[in-house]
Formats: structure tokens, C-alpha cells, sequence
């Protein structure tokens, strides 16, 4: 039977690394160090069994650091790290971390693409170069990108159709300000590649941090779930992001919600089977 699964959540430290997207007041709170022991009680809380740690930073440093973690956390079932995409040398560097401790939890890469100037990185010769590498070493990438970058993501899906791709956060909606038709449109042209999955995650902190419940999140897991179905939709947290706008079990409840109205069925593989399925967990 597939394990119960969070499938985004992070660790990080502010007083060992630098982290530029945490910069400013508003993101005061989370400004502390948060580990494995902070993330294991409320996964026992919540009626989840394993999680998969996502990177924060772009450092191989902390790729090696999250394996290494996985290693030696048995609720860490996969580790999304974070590797230079342009690296000419990226082969090598991919399977010198499948060397590491941990490096059998390898199971995806990510990059920040919504933090690069060029809404078209994912389009560039070399990165496209790097996607090739990540899919020929059998790991799944993780699309964080917002409605500027969907184009790119679309292109780069459309391009590796034997890649797995997993949409992270559906692309930050900007639920805060409203419903958003070229989002809207972008989600869908998205969904149609059957080879990309989505995250129903990181929604909250989306939306007003003091002002949000699920039924206002509800319009966006509706509109990902008629475009992805039930097979393609994972549950994410977002933890410890996620507490800017509620703990832990009150943004897990307002997803689980969400999902449930869609169906017992949609519900279930959003927690488990489809996360499996896309990052080819053991489970």
C-alpha cells in the first residue's frame, strides 16, 4: 500500500546559508531554522507517513546536505535538489550524487525559473542540454514557475515527452488579486502534455495570508483538476512557507477539502499514489 505523502515541504537553516528570497519583514516569521524533528510530529499529526524535501537554495552544497538528511530520516522518501542546468559537465555531477549517502532518494531537480530575468530560460539551448541529462539519469524535473514562464514550461513539456515534469505550486495563481483568464489558459495548454503532473500546493500563501479559506482556494484546485484529472494532482504542504499563512494541519485541511469535493478518488491519489508515480518513489 503507497504511504501517505506531503510532497513539498523544505528544511533550511538562515544562520548557516544565505537565503535572497527571504529577505524582508513579511518573511520575519519563517526566519529560523527548521529540520527534520519540526516536520515529524506533524506529519504523525496530519495522518501522513513520508514527505519529499524540496531545495531552497541554488547550491550543490545543499543537494548533498538534503541527501545526506534523506539518509537518515525514514519519513524522507525522495529529495528534490537543485543542480546547473547549463553544467556541460552535468552527467558527471549526477552521478557523483547518486554516489552520496542518500543519493538512492535522488528522485527530481528544480530551479527558481519565476526568479530568472529571461521569462524564456527554460527555451535556452543549454538548459534544454541539462533537461536531456535529468531525464536520461531517470529523475523527474519540477517546474517552478509563475504565469510568465507557463509558455517556456509548456515548450520544454511538449519538447521531452519522455520526461516527467511536475508543476509546482499550479504556477502561483495570483489568488490575492483575483481569477486570472491567461493563467487560467496557460494551466490548460499545461495540462493537455499527459507527461507533467501538478502540485496542489503553495496555494495559501498565494492568496491574502490573514484572509483565505478553502473555499476561495477551491476555484483554482478545481480548474488544475479539470485539466490534470485525477491521476495527475499531489498534495504539497509548502511547509514551512506555508506557515505564513497557517499552520501546518490548517492549510493540509483547507487542501485535503479542496480535493475531497472533487472526489474520494481524486482525494486519495493526491496523497500518495500520484507522487509515487511521478517521481518513482519505493513505496
Amino acid at each position: 500500500m503507497t504511504r501517505s505523502i506531503d510532497a513539498h515541504q523544505h528544511f533550511w537553516d538562515p544562520g548557516r546559508a544565505d537565503y535572497p528570497w527571504m529577505a524582508g519583514d513579511a518573511l520575519a516569521p519563517i526566519r529560523r531554522p527548521y529540520g527534520p524533528g519540526d516536520l515529524a510530529p506533524l506529519l504523525a499529526e496530519n495522518g501522513l507517513d513520508a514527505s519529499i524535501l524540496v531545495q531552497t537554495r541554488s547550491s550543490l552544497d545543499e543537494t548533498s546536505e538534503f541527501l545526506g538528511i534523506a539518509a537518515a530520516t525514514p519519513f524522507i522518501a525522495g529529495v528534490v535538489g537543485w543542480v546547473d542546468l547549463t553544467d556541460p559537465d552535468l552527467a558527471s555531477t549526477l552521478d557523483r550524487l547518486r554516489t552520496l549517502p542518500g543519493g538512492d532518494k535522488l528522485v527530481g531537480i528544480r530551479h527558481q525559473v519565476h526568479d530568472e530575468d529571461d521569462a524564456a530560460w527554460l527555451d535556452r539551448t543549454d538548459v534544454r542540454r541539462g533537461l536531456e541529462f535529468v531525464f536520461a539519469h531517470d529523475l523527474t524535473y519540477d517546474l517552478l514557475v509563475r504565469t510568465r514562464e507557463l509558455p517556456a514550461a509548456i515548450a520544454a513539456a511538449r519538447a521531452y515527452p519522455q520526461g516527467r515534469f511536475v508543476l509546482d505550486h499550479c504556477a502561483k495563481p495570483p489568488i490575492a488579486t483575483g481569477f486570472d483568464q491567461v493563467w487560467a489558459d496557460r494551466i490548460a495548454e499545461l495540462a493537455a502534455c499527459q507527461n507533467v503532473w501538478c502540485k496542489v500546493s503553495g496555494l495559501a500563501t498565494e492568496a491574502v495570508w490573514t484572509d483565505w479559506d478553502a473555499e476561495r482556494l477551491f476555484p483554482y484546485v478545481q480548474h488544475v483538476a479539470r485539466g490534470f484529472g485525477a491521476d495527475r494532482l499531489i498534495f504539497g504542504s509548502d511547509w514551512p512557507v506555508c506557515l505564513l499563512a497557517g499552520r501546518y494541519g490548517v492549510v493540509k485541511t483547507a487542501l485535503e477539502h479542496c480535493l475531497t469535493q472533487l472526489g474520494s478518488e481524486t482525494r486519495g491519489k493526491a496523497f500518495g499514489p500520484n507522487a509515487a508515480a511521478a517521481y518513482r518513489l519505493r513505496v
